[in-house]
């Protein structure tokens, strides 16, 4: 078994919602909860969050979380897991998004045991089926369609399969499967894939895995019933907070 670590990357500019990992939700930072949600897995060997700022270095030392500090001109999150990873002894990590209250410690869990049990994939994702019509127009919804292995063959924020006739989906079952952001990296291929520039699909669709899959990576997709619950504006913090609450996590 490889030795598989997770790695949060929480930078302080956001475009949509500057230093939203600070924000609070139910009275601890969003960057808190993500991480109290990652230390209940039991198959990572370490977990770091990797920042590029001091106000929240200073808020995850505070709780008595681990954080590394990154270079604040790295481009994306993956870079910064790049970055974080280089200092740490292990063979694969997972980038856990800082956003993401919610976050499944069984998801992550699933994710490093697939990773760290076989050098058949480079890189481990997840996707839940979706049935919504309106969920799956959305460009903001990612969709991902997979072979019989469960390997990625495409992501797209497109509806795909195009259902030439719509009649042949079925009877509730859905042919759709909209990609979670969560990402197990093989160490050798993430350091490939920061040192390779964006291509030419990745630009047109603004989806990061594309550059992943152009240039051979084999990505395993896990199909689970987790729904994501992110945090990108201002407007997402009464909804998060009332999910919190909901599933017990946080006081009514």
């Amino acid at each position: 078994m490889s030795r598989v670590v997770g790695i949060i990357p929480a930078r302080w500019a956001s475009s949509r919602f500057p230093g939203k990992m600070l924000t609070s939700l139910c009275g601890k930072p969003l960057i808190q909860w993500v991480w109290e949600r990652a230390v209940q897995s039991t198959e990572l060997a370490a977990i770091v969050v990797a920042t590029d700022d001091q106000r929240i270095q200073d808020a995850v030392q505070q709780f008595g979380g681990e954080v590394i500090m990154t270079a604040p001109e790295l481009p994306s999150g993956t870079d910064r897991v790049a970055a974080a990873l280089a200092g740490q002894e292990a063979d694969a990590a997972i980038n856990i998004q800082g956003d993401e209250p919610l976050i499944e410690p069984a998801l992550i869990d699933q994710l490093a045991r697939e990773i760290g049990s076989t050098e058949s994939w480079d890189m481990v994702t997840a996707a839940e089926p979706v049935t919504d019509p309106i969920l799956v127009e959305q460009s903001s919804v990612v969709k991902v369609v997979c072979d019989q292995a469960g390997r990625a063959l495409y992501f797209s924020r497109s509806a795909i399969p195009f259902m030439r006739d719509p009649k042949e989906q079925g009877n509730g079952d859905s042919l759709y499967l909209r990609h979670i952001g969560i990402y197990a990296y093989r160490r050798s291929f993430l350091e490939t894939l920061v040192q390779t520039p964006p291509v030419r699909l990745e630009e047109a669709e603004k989806l990061e895995q594309l550059r992943a899959l152009y240039i051979g990576g084999q990505i395993k997709v896990i199909t689970t019933q987790h729904r994501a619950l992110g945090v990108d504006t201002p407007e997402d913090v009464p909804i998060a907070e009332a999910a919190l609450r909901a599933c017990g996590l946080a006081r009514a």
